[in-house]
């Protein structure tokens, strides 16, 4: 072999060794994949040997010992969830509740939660507490108190949430009921109950009215008897008064004929004079 040909393939060899390294290190990482990549919205919980690290793991790239250590990713970004559910009034209604919850796995307690739950937490604990949280207030009111006072309700059960999910590791950051359904016989008798009430309203107000009507008659009629009387009790004690009285009423004309010899105002002139 001449000397030019042992430098092409020593050119050969010396082109070919880069490659075969790179080669073996994609290879390298396909295989063992010393790498775990924690993205936006997440924690990593790394188990080495079965044992979980004693922290979360924050977004970015960490090493980890192939065959030995893994990284498990927890979602800790706020879910929101529309959710029914069936449930019961305190007076025995059956009714079914539209609501939405939202919620976070708290970052700093992945850990916690992958050791003692794992990632079916949501399932395993959140669920069971807020069904049964549901529960526990709507059957504290009445079906139709329910629908007035939803607000408070809402109020109450989200606070309950936030206790008893907390020292879970689970942060309940907003919960609302949406919608409350009751059996069409239900409303039915609920829109001929506020019907009834309605009419029954309008009668007791007619009723009042038509009492103050009848007082405002007496009054008037009291007040006409007395002024009557006052009257009666001054011509009886002045006949003069009365005289007077035809007086003021007579337009002046006599009358066209009269019975017997008998003059109209007699005592007109002592009246004048």
């Amino acid at each position: 072999m001449s000397l030019k040909d042992k430098n092409n393939v020593f050119d050969k060899k010396m082109l070919s060794t880069p490659v075969l390294v790179v080669s073996l290190l994609a290879m390298f990482l396909i295989l063992f994949n010393p790498l775990a990549i924690v993205g936006v919205g997440e924690r990593g919980v790394k188990v080495t040997l079965g044992k979980v690290s004693p922290k979360s793991f924050p977004e970015g790239v960490h090493l980890v010992t192939p065959f030995i250590s893994k990284i498990k990713v927890m979602d800790v970004k706020t879910q929101k969830n529309f959710m029914e559910t069936e449930v019961y009034t305190k007076d025995i209604q059956q009714a079914r509740i539209s609501y939405v919850i939202n919620y976070n796995l708290e970052p700093q307690n992945a850990h916690n939660m992958y050791r003692e739950v794992g990632i079916t937490y949501k399932d395993t604990i959140l669920m069971p507490v807020v069904e049964g949280t549901i529960k526990d207030v709507i059957g504290k009111w009445n079906a139709q108190d329910l629908v007035a006072n939803r607000e408070a309700a809402t109020t109450d059960i989200i606070g309950k949430l936030q206790k008893q999910l907390s020292p879970r590791y689970i942060n309940v950051t907003g919960f609302q009921i949406t919608d409350i359904n009751y059996s069409k016989v239900f409303e039915q008798a609920i829109e001929s109950k506020v019907t009834a009430e309605q009419e029954a309203l309008k009668a007791k107000n007619r009723t009042v009215q038509i009492q103050e009507e009848a007082k405002q008659k007496i009054i008037s009629a009291e007040a006409e008897a007395r002024s009557m009387k006052i009257r009666a009790d001054a011509l009886a004690q002045n006949k003069a008064l009365v005289q007077y009285e035809a007086v003021q009423k007579w337009n002046g004309e006599l009358p066209t004929y009269m019975l017997g010899n008998s003059v109209p105002f007699i005592g007109m002139g002592a009246l004048k004079n």
